[in-house]
């Protein structure tokens, strides 16, 4: 069944319609319930006895009482419109706000496309579920009830015919939900998995074509896709045998009134008018009895997706503020790592930093190299506190960044990722995405800095030209050097560069540190690159080796005295490892 937590609370603020809808729909199953006595009325003693003046005021009342009736189920239909759509946005906004407060680790853990297909397709099933229980659910529960009642009170010798049936339906939709429902747990990890492969398909649509790979990507969604179809047959051939087996009971239902009926009319205790009301209540009954299994297959398949829900909701943060953190300071920005370890699994795996320590001075500037899998920008991501730290502490002028909080701390940090990643909307709106307040002149000024501004006049619309999804409409670098330009519109105390020249040519990427040079000066930075020529002009240069400091100190001192400096430097600038010639 549905979870109470991620419905009923987000029900709360539209109790009024949620409870206005089942008053309505009774009003129409009280009308549907008159229809089979009038009926019977009409058949014997109307037509019976010939009386057509009862027949048409029976039947204009019958007529008046379905206006009633279709105003209730409308009015139904609105309130529980009223009721699915406001609920459903606002869980969606929840799950939203869930998802932006959530750690780097826990992002990691959920995943892109299984939460994507939490926020649409679990929600919806949450909605349709709501809505079946705002009609179906009022409607059928009360019609069969409703219908029972009228039947075993038009002909009690009849009673035990629905009385020996509904037991065998029920018996059976039980059966059935009980096998279906992890069917449909499974059908929601499938359609995970399918949205998984669209997400990397979609954003590495370039790749794909050029590698020439559109048939193995096919070929995966292919078989996602087949997963998908196979896991949901499965569960939807479960909950289809249930309606033949319903279908036959309700014919033998019908049978057997006509066969006890008949006799008892032969025998001059019943008219036939009592077999037409008695048949049309118990179709009314069966089929609604039907109706409700739907409904509780219905809220099976809604219960998979609310526990889904519920493990968003019910994640706590990974990284959290403490309750006396610091929410304003003033930093200098000298940054101590502290005896520092990290691992991204906390159960024992094997760190991704081991012991780190060293200390970077207000104004300075840290290059950080290593090959693929050293640590790097795992390093740089606790600085920021994206993730905290296994062991040791990392220290922000004296104070270690688990004291402050969150929001006070990243006020004060500029971040470039390894992947530049823009927004629909202007240029101008994405250079000061993280100071919207900031004047035209301090965007254009950061631009400059960023090598950026030459190749944004160059548009027709300059710094207003529009964005596609991700930037799509630019090259790599010139993503990477509008992300370097917003970072440094914070003018921050610390500024972490991760890798972000890597897409620009050698000599755009000189020109953008001659620029940073003098922006550099103002705040301490962390340089991630893979060029030794990025970093020849650095304060302190760490070499990571395994997640361990292999070396540190300045170019000419690693030259001297680091062999994986020495070598990094032949192989990439040959005999000139001075880096002057």
């Amino acid at each position: 069944m549905v979870s109470a937590s991620p419905i009923f609370s987000y029900l709360k603020p539209y109790r009024k319609w949620a409870l206005l809808a089942p008053v309505l729909m009774l009003i129409e199953v009280a009308m549907d319930l008159t229809h089979p006595r009038l009926i019977q009325r009409i058949v014997d003693e109307g037509i019976g006895r010939g009386d057509m003046a009862l027949v048409l005021r029976t039947g204009l009342l019958m007529l008046g009482l379905s206006v009633i009736g279709v105003l209730g189920g409308m009015g139904n239909g609105v309130a529980a419109e009223q009721v699915v759509q406001g609920a459903g946005a606002d869980l969606r906004e929840a799950l939203f706000r869930k998802v932006q407060a959530l750690s780097f680790g826990n992002l990691d853990r959920l995943g892109t496309g299984p939460l994507i297909t939490r926020l649409t397709n679990d929600v919806t099933q949450l909605q349709e579920a709501t809505m079946m229980m705002l009609r179906m659910a009022a409607r059928g529960p009360f019609l069969m009830v409703g219908s029972l009642v009228m039947a075993i009170l038009t002909s009690p010798r009849l009673a035990f015919i629905p009385l020996i049936l509904i037991p065998i339906e029920v018996l059976v939709v039980v059966l059935v939900v009980r096998k279906a429902t992890p069917l449909f747990t499974q059908v929601q990890a499938r359609i995970d998995a399918l949205n998984a492969v669209m997400q990397e398909n979609l954003a590495g649509v370039r790749l794909v074509k050029a590698f020439a790979r559109a048939d193995r990507e096919e070929e995966r969604f292919g078989e996602a896709n087949a997963r998908l179809a196979g896991q949901a047959i499965a569960a939807m051939r479960t909950g289809a045998t249930m309606f033949p087996f319903m279908m036959m009971t309700v014919n033998l239902g019908v049978v057997s009134v006509l066969w006890f009926g008949g006799i008892q009319v032969t025998r001059g205790t019943m008219q036939p008018g009592q077999i037409i009301a008695f048949v049309n209540y118990l179709l009314t009954t069966l089929f609604n009895l039907m109706m409700v299994s739907q409904l509780v297959l219905q809220f099976a398949r809604a219960g998979a997706s609310a526990r889904r829900i519920e493990e968003v909701l019910g994640t706590e943060p990974l990284v959290v503020d403490r309750a006396d953190a610091v929410q304003d300071l003033t930093f200098r920005g000298r940054v101590v790592f502290d005896k520092v370890s990290f691992g991204y699994d906390a159960n024992g795996s094997e760190p991704v930093l081991k012991d780190v320590t060293f200390t970077a001075e207000p104004g300075e500037m840290v290059a950080v190299l290593g090959t693929t899998g050293a640590g790097k920008s795992s390093l740089v991501h606790l600085i920021p506190r994206f993730y905290d730290v296994t062991a040791g502490r990392v220290l922000v002028d004296g104070v270690d960044v688990r004291e402050v909080s969150q929001e006070a701390l990243r006020r004060h940090i500029g971040v470039v990722l390894q992947e530049a990643v823009l927004f629909s909307g202007t240029i101008r709106d994405n250079i000061r995405y993280g100071r919207p307040e900031a004047t035209d002149a301090e965007v254009v000024a950061a631009a400059k800095a960023a090598q950026a501004h030459d190749f944004i006049i160059g548009f027709p619309d300059g710094y207003d030209t529009m964005l596609g999804q991700r930037g799509v409409n630019l090259s790599g670098g010139q993503k990477q050097r509008l992300a370097i330009a917003r970072a440094l519109l914070l003018k921050p105390t610390i500024l972490i560069l991760d890798d972000s020249t890597s897409a620009v040519d050698i000599e755009t990427e000189a020109k953008i540190q001659d620029a940073l040079e003098e922006q550099m000066q103002h705040c301490t930075s962390f340089v991630i690159a893979q060029r030794v020529s990025t970093v020849l002009k650095a304060d302190k240069i760490l070499i990571l080796d395994e997640g361990r400091i292999a070396a540190e100190g300045t170019h000419e001192t690693l030259l001297a005295t680091s062999p994986i400096y020495r070598e990094i430097c032949a192989s990439q600038l040959g005999n000139g490892v001075n880096g002057n010639e």
